[in-house]
């Protein structure tokens, strides 16, 4: 436990060091899709909900260690399952005590054409359906994993927003059934699994507009991950809460510049983080969650 409670943490938001409050006991991993990456509005990586967690842990003195090592954008719950089954995850959560995923969202997105221009959106049912399915199957693999790898963490699946405000009111009540669906699953295998589900829909709605301002992607600002962070602290500790004045100077990296410090990074042994080297591999920013 020496090894972690020592480590400095290597944010993908600033490429700067956490130095760790050795009386901590949180080492939290956090698992999934962009959203626990913290991708912006803008197609760049920043402060996102699982940062905000841990830099509110920190400040409490609860946080022994903390990485987002296992969260790429445009991972489906299948990319997922494949992940935590590595060696790099085994490696990452054996000693995890808190574990957030974000999976089940891509599954059925992709499945989604939306048009911005004209506020129209498009899927097929049958598509939905599979998809939906997929997900039940790979969520409750993905708990069972990750409970496998780290009996002592206390797992919360995270749910999701309705994330297309910006569509035609008309056209937001079928797809609000799919994701309504989704939100459903995810809450039912966590619970039938041992894992704790966090909902994020109703702070959100369905015109959130300022919190997802690009009608051509789907991703929150700060303040909408913000939401994020204060939905899991009311399952894990009603007592915490990030308020607006603990949320970071913005700082949105391109992936370009995450790739850029990677190499960086590679020349120093003293702030290289391992457990980064495969985020900053991506070969691109996908445009899904």
């Amino acid at each position: 436990m020496k090894k972690w409670v020592c480590t400095l943490i290597i944010l993908v938001v600033s490429f700067g060091t956490i130095t760790v409050n050795a009386k901590g006991s949180e080492v939290y991993i956090a698992i999934g899709d962009s959203l626990a990456a913290g991708q912006t509005p803008n197609r760049a990586i920043d402060t996102g909900y699982t940062d905000l967690i841990a830099q509110k842990l920190t400040r409490t003195g609860q946080l022994a260690f903390y990485s987002k090592a296992l969260a790429f954008p445009g991972y489906t719950t299948a990319d997922v399952l494949t992940k935590v089954q590595t060696d790099e995850a085994k490696k990452a959560l054996k000693n995890a005590t808190l574990v957030t995923i974000s999976a089940g969202a891509n599954d059925l997105l992709q499945m989604v054409q939306v048009n911005s221009s004209s506020g129209s959106i498009a899927y097929q049912q049958l598509h939905a359906d599979f998809a939906l399915n997929n997900v039940r199957k790979n969520i409750e693999q993905i708990i069972k994993e990750v409970q496998a790898i780290a009996p002592k963490a206390k797992i919360y699946v995270m749910g999701y927003y309705f994330a297309y405000p910006h569509v035609r009111a008309s056209q937001k009540e079928g797809i609000k059934k799919e994701l309504d669906r989704l939100h459903t699953i995810l809450k039912s295998e966590s619970e039938i699994n041992g894992a704790t589900y966090v909902s994020v829909e109703e702070p959100f709605g369905v015109n959130a507009t300022k919190l997802l301002p690009n009608p051509a992607d789907v991703h929150p600002t700060m303040e909408g991950y913000r939401i994020m962070a204060n939905a899991f602290f009311s399952q894990y500790n009603s007592g915490l809460v990030v308020t607006h004045n603990e949320l970071p100077t913005p700082n949105p990296l391109t992936f370009e510049q995450i790739l850029n410090a990677s190499k960086e990074q590679e020349k120093s042994p003293v702030s290289k983080s391992v457990e980064m080297d495969q985020y900053y591999s991506l070969s691109e920013m996908k445009p899904l969650i």
